[in-house]
């Protein structure tokens, strides 16, 4: 049978289908709450809290570089046992370790113990590294080919909004003055019970006939993952392309306390307004992927979004660096008084939206071309270099600020790198720039034939 065409809005259709609406739910629930939790922490840290050890200034790159720390490590076993096994099982499992991670570090907080809480961060991480392999290979399993697009939009969607929704929450219930470390306790737990409530709907699947045997050497079995990758040229380099988007973002977003205390003067209210304006422009991206590709799977988008993060990087850190010195340490309503700041807020959403219209279609071609037998593991291979990569960029940019840079200055200088970066992967992959100039090329006749 053909496939159906899909308009643009049957990617919300998805969330009433059983295979794609309790797994969005699942996923949506375990990234709000992993963020809740890394930026509450993170904000603690930073504002309240006066840990010896770990200074503010470094507090927010020591935190990310301790979450994705499971993914290095484990990455290779992860995709391994999602290729062997029920995906979905494996998904209500690691829901199941969230809320015994999640009851522990309501302890953490009750008694301010930085150590305990730390350990935490680190189970979550490992819970995320479990989750994601079987999460990216479950979609190909559920969805058409002409879906894929879609799906993957709606997912990168909902993980910005369940970003958004984490850090907002998370940096609004730790300034609760008193109080706060116990809301941020509680609410962890519920999003955690509510995860693994919501996986119980997601629909079993079956396991592939031919899964290769199980391997418990963790790095023989990473350096596996990575030749098993790189079989496949497009797909490595796609692999890399999403790599390097996080290399990029884990910069920005490690900064953003730091970015909102001293530069911007403003609370901690304004850093959770930063995040909103990120999240909404990283999913306003990934929704458009489905509607500026017309359900296909499309890299000529990819130079595209990487030119305007390029663009939009550059201006963040001319808006920054020409921003008026206040005389006091701002709060929200202050800050969007004031017009200079909103050229910050604008460009910080295009940065968002360019990277949601840049991932989607290397998600999505990843997806389609590995092959059903090993597609967690690719996966996987993907989680370990997107961990290498925010691990180099937290010590490159941990390097650059103790060599004197400011944070607006590392924001140029990852532009910079980025337009680098753009160059080498058109050199690497040329279909992106065909594609690219054939969508646009499709794009202008499709304007000029509409009647006037």
């Amino acid at each position: 049978m053909a496939a159906m065409h899909h308009t643009p809005s049957s990617q919300f259709a998805l969330l009433r289908q059983q295979r794609f609406g309790p797994f969005f739910a699942t996923q949506l629930l375990g990234a709000a709450n992993d963020n809740l939790f890394k930026f509450a922490l993170t904000v603690l840290v930073t504002y309240q809290l006066q840990v010896a050890w770990l200074p503010a200034s470094i507090a927010g790159l020591v935190i990310g570089a301790l979450f994705i720390l499971p993914f290095v490590l484990l990455s290779a076993t992860a995709g391994q046992l999602a290729d062997r096994m029920d995906k979905v099982v494996l998904m209500r499992r690691v829901k199941d370790c969230e809320i015994a991670i999640m009851a522990v570090a309501l302890l953490g907080f009750w008694q301010q113990w930085p150590v305990v809480l730390m350990l935490c961060l680190v189970g979550m991480g490992v819970h995320s590294t479990f989750f994601g392999p079987a999460k990216f290979a479950y979609l190909p399993q559920v969805l058409k080919p002409s879906e894929l697009t879609g799906g993957n939009g709606m997912v990168e969607m909902g993980t910005f909004v369940a970003i958004l929704l984490g850090n907002v929450v998370g940096g609004l219930l730790i300034a609760t003055p008193e109080v706060g470390r116990w809301h941020v306790a509680l609410t962890c737990l519920l999003l955690a019970m509510l995860g693994r409530w919501a996986a119980q709907g997601i629909p079993r699947q079956a396991v592939p006939a031919h899964a290769a045997p199980l391997g418990w050497n963790s790095w023989r079995e990473t350096a596996a993952n990575l030749r098993l990758a790189r079989t496949d040229g497009r797909v490595f380099r796609a692999l890399l392309g999403i790599s390097w988007m996080w290399f990029f973002w884990a910069v920005f977003l490690a900064e953003f306390p730091v970015l909102t205390k001293e530069v911007l003067q403003g609370n901690e209210r304004v850093a959770a307004c930063l995040l909103v304006v990120f999240s909404l422009g990283v999913g306003t991206g990934a929704l458009l992927c489905e509607i500026l590709s017309r359900g296909r799977i499309e890299p000529g988008l990819v130079p595209l979004g990487a030119l305007g993060m390029t663009l939009f990087a550059v201006d963040f850190w001319w808006s920054l660096a020409h921003l008026p010195r206040a005389a006091q340490m701002l709060d929200l309503w202050s800050f969007v008084q004031a017009p200079q700041r909103w050229r910050v807020l604008l460009d910080l959403f295009g940065l968002a939206l360019s990277a949601g219209i840049y991932s989607v279609p290397l998600y999505a071609l990843i997806q389609q071309r590995s092959p059903v037998t090993h597609r967690a593991r690719i996966i996987a291979a993907n989680n370990i270099l997107n961990a290498l990569f925010m691990v180099a960029s937290a010590l490159i940019a941990a390097g650059l600020l103790a060599a004197g840079l400011s944070v607006p200055q590392l924001f140029l200088c990852m532009g910079l790198a980025n337009a680098v970066a753009l160059v080498l992967m058109c050199w690497r992959e040329p279909l992106y720039v065909r594609r690219s100039t054939y969508w646009l090329l499709r794009s202008l006749r499709r304007r000029n034939s509409k009647p006037t």
